[in-house]
This record gives C-alpha cells, sequence and structure tokens, in this order.
C-alpha cells in the first residue's frame, strides 16, 4: 500500500490522543476517513481542524464496550463509501491500579473494550475485505502487549490478547489478501492516564510523569501511518526503555524480571 491518497481509513478512538493525530495524519496523505468515537461532538471538532471536505469523511458513533453488533455501523461505512481499505483500531482505555487491588468487573471491562471491542469491530469489517481480497487491520496495543508492567495488569492482558487474536488472523487470511499490523506504543503523551481506571473503576484523573514526558502523539501517529505504507507486521514505537525492554525480555527474561520490578513506570 504505496500511498493513502483516496483510500478509505476507518479509526476509532478518533477524538484525542493517537486517533486525532492519526485523523490529522491520514488527511494529509488524501485517505477518506470514517471517524469513530463516542462523541459526536468532538468527531465533529476534528472533522473542522482536519479541513476534511463533506465527501471526505464519514462520522460513526460507536462505543467499544457495546460490542454485541456492528453489522449497522459497517453497513453504514459501505453505503458510503463501498468498502474498507485500513481499519485502525485505535480506541482503548488504560489501568493504573495493583491487581491485588483491583475488582475482576475492571479487569472485565478492560478487556471488553481493549480486546472484545477490538475484535467485534474487526470481525464485522472481515468479511468485506476478505470478499475483495484486499484490505488491513490494524490494532494499536501496547509495549506492555509484549511484556507485563505493574499497575496495569488487565490493562496488558488486554493488549497480550490482541497479539494472540491478530497474530492467528494474520496466518489465517494472509493468502487471501488480508494484512495486519500490531502497532506497539511505549510512553506516548495524550490524556489516556487522566481516563485511565483505577482499582473501583473510577478514572484515576491524573497524569502520571512518564507518560506527560512520553512520545508527541503526531510523532507516534506519522510513524503508524509510515508502516501501513509499507506493510509491516509489527512495530515497536517507543523510547531507549521501551526498546530496550521489548529487547531484554525476548534475550534475557530473568533480567527483564528485575529490571521491571525496579523501573518507575507512573
Amino acid at each position: 500500500m504505496a500511498t493513502l491518497q483516496d483510500k478509505i481509513v476507518w479509526i476509532t478512538g478518533a477524538t484525542s490522543g493517537i486517533g486525532e493525530e492519526l485523523v490529522y495524519a491520514c488527511a494529509k496523505e488524501g485517505a477518506k476517513i470514517v471517524l469513530s468515537a463516542r462523541r459526536r461532538q468532538e468527531m465533529e471538532r476534528v472533522i473542522r481542524t482536519a479541513g476534511l471536505a463533506a465527501d471526505r469523511y464519514l462520522i460513526v458513533p460507536l462505543d467499544l464496550a457495546d460490542n454485541k453488533d456492528y453489522s449497522p455501523q459497517v453497513q453504514a461505512v459501505i453505503e458510503r463509501f463501498g468498502h474498507v481499505d485500513v481499519l485502525i483500531n485505535n480506541g482503548g482505555i488504560s489501568q493504573r491500579s495493583m491487581a491485588r487491588d483491583t475488582l475482576v468487573e475492571v479487569d472485565r471491562e478492560l478487556m471488553e473494550v481493549n480486546f472484545f471491542g477490538t475484535l467485534a469491530l474487526s470481525k464485522a469489517v472481515l468479511p468485506s475485505m476478505l470478499a475483495r481480497k484486499s484490505g488491513m487491520l490494524v490494532a494499536v496495543s501496547s509495549a506492555v502487549g509484549k511484556f507485563g508492567s505493574p499497575w496495569r495488569s488487565g490493562y496488558s492482558a488486554s493488549k497480550h490478547a490482541l497479539h494472540g487474536f491478530f497474530d492467528s488472523l494474520r496466518a489465517e487470511c494472509y493468502d487471501d489478501g488480508l494484512r495486519v499490523l500490531i502497532v506497539c506504543p511505549g510512553f506516548v503523551s495524550t490524556n489516556i492516564t487522566m481516563n485511565a481506571l483505577t482499582a473501583d473503576g473510577a478514572p484515576l484523573r491524573s497524569m502520571d510523569s512518564a507518560t506527560g514526558n512520553g512520545l508527541r502523539a503526531d510523532y507516534t501517529a506519522r510513524t503508524i501511518v509510515d508502516a501501513i505504507k509499507k506493510e509491516k507486521e509489527e512495530i515497536v514505537i517507543g523510547g531507549f526503555k521501551e526498546n530496550l525492554g521489548v529487547w531484554m525480555k525476548r534475550h534475557f527474561p530473568s533480567i527483564f524480571s528485575i529490571m521491571i520490578r525496579r523501573m518507575s513506570v507512573r
């Protein structure tokens, strides 16, 4: 996929952080964009900022926690644009609580939004991609989809699940024209921490220093767009700590176990 010019790109979590910047990055590439999030007013704000003409976008409100049937949303996109070239599963929620303190209901919510919501939307879009023998599914995972981290047990579990599902799907459908990209960002400076779930499910409502000092969201979005165009299968986007963590976990897991216990992740 050498270019996104006139490609139909569907982005979830499109009203803030990486998702919002993905809208701007894809708009600059000449894509036609489907925006999904819960708040229509915020999606309209992003559209105005992106400067997209009326025939270049579609707003499709969507709640990843309500994931029983996304066929009406998929049908709306197909009726408007005919197909989907790229689905970027970016929407999700984070966590800041110790596993021993976290209610199981909170772990379930993390899985419902981050894993089952992403799975359900991808499966709803998949048949049309396979029928055309063309399409890409992008799963925005996390560096903690590659290794576990303190204060993020349920979040990390939901991201690990994405890797298992999308790696399997890629192997099953590659010869049918489907491409799958798994994106593993490290710390990115967004509001994700503000809305992160605490032990009882309440939002954190504060910014941790690691996230606040993370990579810029616009840089992260541009890196994702470049990976889509190059049809990469997996990328890690992070600073020294994140890339070192992935490398150490793979090659020296015992040493990494000591490192992650001592590393500041808040």
